[in-house]
């Protein structure tokens, strides 16, 4: 009897309560019916030995398992795990709703004060429910999943219930799987920078290059950072990720101005990435590590949505990395609810019109529309206007013509490995360069058009 009973309450203990639930899971099986294994937790047991003594918290225990015993069916099954934790099968179950219904029956049970000595005690168990055949994991797994549903349980503030969520579950281990295979690309240096040069479209001068993360897969080639940055979405890599993309910019930049090349270059920050407490001092540090390279040509990206989250914050933040030198481009303008006085407020010293306005400017009435107020809407307040997804010569002289005079996309140049930059740029000739667009911009003045203003 003692081998397989706890000692201080006589319930079953964890080697009868393997055999019971190996068992249980069995007949469930073999009936079509539902197992419940539920983990319960006395609320602030601990307390009550602070409070009473350790005899008392015995007492309690004893009782809890009492109450326990006489609430359990021949089909149930009940066992101490240990302290103040139980375990109980309900066996047989028709579906979760009753599975449900008979735990918050058991809970208003134990809830109920307890007459121990000339005492009153009152105390609440918070339980975490895992249900097979649902949950079709073995004896082991389905305790831990049982145990780990009993602590979101106590999260949700004691007393609660929870039923382990299978499919949740299986979300979050793919998550956690991709995440640790981002980090490990990071690690390895799989991981790579490629640069987007962006130009004047009157003069064709290169003023710059945004920063674009790629991944260098060992089997699926080179993949864009739709690849990457969507798997570690509010996880702490994607702050140490962030921090890795500015070092490997300001590095690269420190490179090109051994080589007499004095580009600005941009790097998007994620909006969890900006929002940390300490992002100026860490930004700081970085920007200590390449003397070499001044500040004010590092430009940092941020969304327009993000941007939108918090006003007065965003402000701050962004005038504290000013003081530093650091400059700001707001990207993908007029995706969010963009307002005269959001404009007004952040002070950035470059809009990105987005490219999914950029490419309709010559046949979508909307777009052009758009594109027409964004670049007034720059001019007024003494912003630079940079349009993105530029892919011919014909939308580059379009954008000229609305006072758009910045512009980066494929039909200037694919982003392209950092060893390959300066090749292109001795390559690029500002004078071909702005010919073209205005070659384009000949023709279309040539051609008439209903789109034309």
């Amino acid at each position: 009897w003692h081998a397989r009973h706890d000692a201080l309450t006589g319930l079953y203990n964890r080697a009868a309560l393997a055999e019971r639930l190996t068992h249980a899971i069995f007949v469930a099986r073999q009936k079509g019916l539902l197992l419940a294994v539920c983990m319960l937790d006395l609320d602030h047991f601990q307390a009550v030995n602070d409070a009473h003594g350790n005899r008392v918290g015995d007492r309690l225990l004893k009782e809890t398992a009492r109450r326990l015993g006489a609430f359990i069916t021949p089909q149930d099954a009940v066992a101490r795990m240990g302290g103040d934790e139980f375990v109980l099968l309900l066996g047989e179950q028709a579906d979760v709703p009753a599975v449900e219904s008979r735990v918050r029956v058991l809970m208003q049970q134990l809830a109920a004060p307890y007459a121990i000595d000339d005492r009153v005690i009152t105390t609440t168990v918070s339980v975490g429910v895992a249900v097979f055949p649902q949950d079709d994991a073995n004896p082991d797994t389905l305790l831990r999943h049982a145990d780990q549903a009993m602590c979101q349980a106590k999260s949700f503030g004691r007393n609660q219930m929870h039923v382990f969520d299978v499919q949740l579950d299986h979300a979050v281990q793919t998550q956690h799987t991709r995440q640790t295979r981002v980090a490990r690309a990071l690690h390895a240096g799989e991981l790579v920078l490629h640069y987007q040069p962006k130009i004047h479209l009157r003069t064709g001068e290169i003023l710059g290059l945004e920063a674009l993360l790629r991944w260098q897969h060992p089997e699926q080639g080179l993949l864009g950072p739709q690849h990457v940055l969507p798997l570690i979405e509010d996880a702490e890599l994607e702050v140490e990720l962030g921090e890795w993309v500015l070092r490997q910019a300001l590095t690269q930049m420190r490179h090109w101005t051994d080589a007499g090349m004095l580009w600005e270059v941009s790097v998007n920050i994620s909006a969890r990435h900006f929002h940390r407490p300490n992002f100026v001092e860490r930004l700081k540090d970085i920007l200590h590590t390449c003397p070499e390279v001044s500040p004010t040509r590092l430009e940092l990206e941020i969304l327009e949505s993000a941007a939108l989250e918090d006003m007065q914050y965003m402000r701050h933040m962004m005038q504290s990395c000013q003081a530093l030198g650091v400059r700001f481009a707001l990207d993908d303008f007029g995706t969010g609810f963009s307002s005269l006085s959001y404009l007004k407020s952040l002070p950035a010293e470059t809009i990105k019109i987005d490219q999914s306005f950029v490419r309709g400017i010559l046949d979508d009435e909307d777009d052009l529309t758009l594109v027409c107020a964004i670049v007034a809407l720059a001019a007024a307040f003494q912003r630079h206007a940079v349009a993105e997804g530029v892919e011919t010569p014909e939308q580059a002289a379009r954008l000229l013509e609305l006072g758009c005079e910045r512009a980066q996309g494929f039909g200037i140049a694919r982003p392209m490995p950092a060893h390959e930059v300066l090749s292109w740029a001795r390559g690029h000739t500002t004078r071909h360069a702005a010919k073209a667009v205005q070659e384009a911009a000949r023709r279309a003045a040539a051609a008439p058009s209903d789109h034309r203003r």
